[in-house]
Formats: C-alpha cells, sequence, structure tokens
C-alpha cells in the first residue's frame, strides 16, 4: 500500500515537514519555521510583517520551542564540536590530563601514583568526560554525528535550550555509567549527549508528524553499535547511549510539550530541574555504595 508522502521545505527542499506558514501556506522544517501570535510563519512573511525589522523581545520571532531565533542558528553546535577539538589537542598537549578528566568512580594507579574518582569529590568528571576523547577516530565519529543531529535541533529548539539538553544529555548519560559500571573503568566521550540528541529528534519528529523511518534507521543504528562489540580492546558504553537517549527524549518532552506563554517556560525549566535532580540522586546513591 503506497503512502503520501510529504511535501519538502520551500527553502531546504530535501526535508520532508507536515508544518506549513501560518500566512503564505507553504511547507517549512524546523529551522526555518517562526513561532507566531498564531501557528508558526516562514522567515519572509515575518520579514514582510515586522514593518522595521527590529521587533521588541517580547515580539521577537521565536523557535518552536520558544527560543529567540538566531541570525546564527547552529552556533552552539560549532562551540561545542570547537571545544571538543580543544580538550582533544590538550590531552595530547598535556601529560595526565585525560585521566583527570576521565569519568572514574573510585582512584586507580596511574603509574604508581593514585588517582581519585567521583566517590571521593570529584564530580566534575560527569561533565568533562563528555568532551574527553584520546581517538582521532573517536571524536571524529562524535563530531559528524554532532553536526548532523545537533545543528537542525539546536534550530528547533533555540539556543540555551538546546545546550541545555545537550549538557544534561552528557550528565544523564554519565550517571547511568557511574551506577552500574565497575568503579575503576575509565569512560569518555561525547556519544552519551549526542545520543540525547537523538532522543529528542525523535520526539521533535514525532511533534511535527514527520517521516519517521529515517530517524528510526538511525535509532537502529545506533542501538546496533551499541550492543555490538567493537575489536581492539575498545568498547562502546551502552550505560552512556541509553542513559543520554532517555534523558535526551524525557527532556524533549518537556521542551515541546505545546503550552501557552509562562506556563511553558515553568514546564520546560521544571522539566530540566527535574532530570538534574534524577541524575544527581543516581550519583548520590552510588557515591553512597562506594564509600
Amino acid at each position: 500500500m503506497d503512502t503520501e508522502r510529504l511535501p519538502g521545505c520551500y527553502r531546504h527542499p530535501g526535508r520532508d515537514t507536515g508544518i506549513s506558514c501560518a500566512r503564505c501556506d507553504r511547507p517549512i522544517c524546523p529551522e526555518c519555521m517562526i513561532s507566531a501570535s498564531v501557528g508558526y510563519q516562514c522567515p519572509e512573511c515575518v520579514r514582510g510583517g515586522s514593518g522595521t525589522g527590529h521587533a521588541p523581545a517580547a515580539n521577537a520571532p521565536r523557535t518552536l520551542a520558544g527560543g529567540l531565533v538566531a541570525a546564527d542558528p547552529q552556533l552552539v553546535t560549532k562551540v561545542l564540536i570547537g571545544i571538543n577539538a580543544a580538550v582533544f589537542l590538550a590531552a595530547y598537549a598535556v601529560p595526565g590530563l585525560a585521566v583527570q578528566l576521565e569519568l572514574l568512580g573510585r582512584y586507580v594507579e596511574y603509574y604508581g601514583a593514585p588517582v581519585e574518582g567521583i566517590s571521593t569529590g570529584q564530580y566534575h568528571r560527569l561533565l568533562t568526560s563528555v568532551f574527553l576523547h584520546v581517538e582521532w577516530w573517536h571524536i571524529f565519529g562524535n563530531m559528524v554525528a554532532l553536526w548532523v543531529i545537533g545543528g537542525p535541533l539546536e534550530a528547533a529548539l533555540g539556543r540555551s535550550r538546546y545546550l541545555a539538553l545537550y549538557l544534561l544529555s552528557g550528565l544523564g548519560g554519565s550517571a547511568l555509567v557511574y551506577l552500574l559500571t565497575a568503579p575503576n573503568t575509565p569512560t569518555l566521550g561525547a556519544s552519551g549527549a549526542i545520543c540525547g540528541l537523538l532522543g529528542a529528534t525523535v520526539v521533535l519528529a514525532r511533534r511535527l508528524r514527520y517521516e519517521m523511518r529515517p530517524v528510526l534507521i538511525t535509532l537502529g543504528l545506533m542501538l546496533l553499535v551499541t550492543f555490538v562489540p567493537l575489536g581492539g580492546g575498545w568498547s562502546v558504553s551502552w550505560q552512556a547511549h541509553i542513559g543520554g537517549l532517555v534523558t535526551g527524549a524525557l527532556l524533549a518532552l518537556g521542551l515541546l510539550a505545546p503550552a501557552p506563554g509562562r506556563k511553558r517556560t515553568l514546564v520546560q525549566a521544571g522539566t530540566c530541574v527535574a532530570v538534574f535532580l534524577l541524575a544527581a540522586a543516581l550519583v548520590m546513591v552510588r557515591t553512597a555504595a562506594l564509600t
């Protein structure tokens, strides 16, 4: 049985979408849609109806999640890639830096000297490990995925909400790793945060009535990579992937929840706080068990 294909965005024909501009009725993707008083509008209609082109903050164009539309809708993604690259180079330039940043539950011996972990109060490892890579193929694969998945998602959410999603997804993945992994097992990489972006993309695609097959295929490939053993002594942390994926999906449900005005902001902030507290609770439980 044939299914009807969704129209492509008038500015990005390769992106199928179920949303149309409320004024001109042209199909628009998340990067192009701007929240208006009624529905969503395309950039041309917003500019044409703004008069001066400098609307006050209260009436400024908004993203799907209510964030301000930025001139560069992928700036945060570029900055995150830059930070990951900088930490990667720093780990090569500074001996022992990677050991101080990686996710480690309890101390180990490093060249005869003890290295402390999260259980002794080094909670920074839960986030610094998200920006740490020590192999070129590892950072290359993660940064390509971040660019492909993160760019459109940032355009749909806005900068601050997207950044909160990335950091909290990374934290959620790290918390599950800390809870379920042997405390002397070092873990690192941005894949937990990126899986969070993928989980949010699934929620976004569902919300916009996109064709789900490409998203589900990507999700299936991620799960395949997660649970199929790698050679060369390397293994994928399924805890980080699943923890990030679930965290990102939960956050997206709150960030994209339909709600008017200030209520939407409260729902979004409440979701972020609730997810943070859940991750913190997992960390506290594991720390209590180890100490």
